[in-house]
């Protein structure tokens, strides 16, 4: 498995979003698909970095990942309709991001926290990266 971590002399920075919370529709149950339900994502990116290892690249927005941007597509597929599993809604979102050349892997974390009793959260973790 990948480290998350940045890693300068892999010319990798670590980007990421938490706790981004959508209402959707997921879940194999009729009331999961006849009305949306609070779900809680996570992601984790390695992007390339331009100025690794040592240096300072220029302040500029379109040099880097767009946190906006990667929160907006993660919302716009996790809110696209009614998803079945939690496990495609994470892999949906993870190639979402690969979509985006300087990405070289993503993790995304899709978790239900209101769907069992006594249980902060059920979900799943997934990773895709580019081949």
């Amino acid at each position: 498995m990948i480290s998350y971590l940045p890693d300068a002399n892999a010319r990798l920075r670590r980007v990421f979003v938490r706790d981004l919370t959508v209402q959707a529709r997921l879940g194999v149950y009729p009331r999961e698909e006849a009305a949306p339900q609070r779900v809680v994502i996570g992601i984790e990116l390695l992007v390339a970095d331009d100025a690794a290892p040592a240096g300072i690249g220029p302040d500029r927005l379109d040099r880097v990942v767009d946190y906006a941007a990667v929160t907006e597509r993660a919302r716009a597929v996790a809110t696209s309709g009614h998803t079945r599993l939690a496990e495609t809604l994470a892999e949906r979102i993870a190639v979402a991001c690969l979509e985006d050349t300087r990405v070289e892997s993503a993790r995304v974390t899709v978790e239900k926290p209101d769907i069992l009793p006594h249980v902060g959260a059920v979900g799943v973790s997934v990773e895709r990266r580019r081949s």
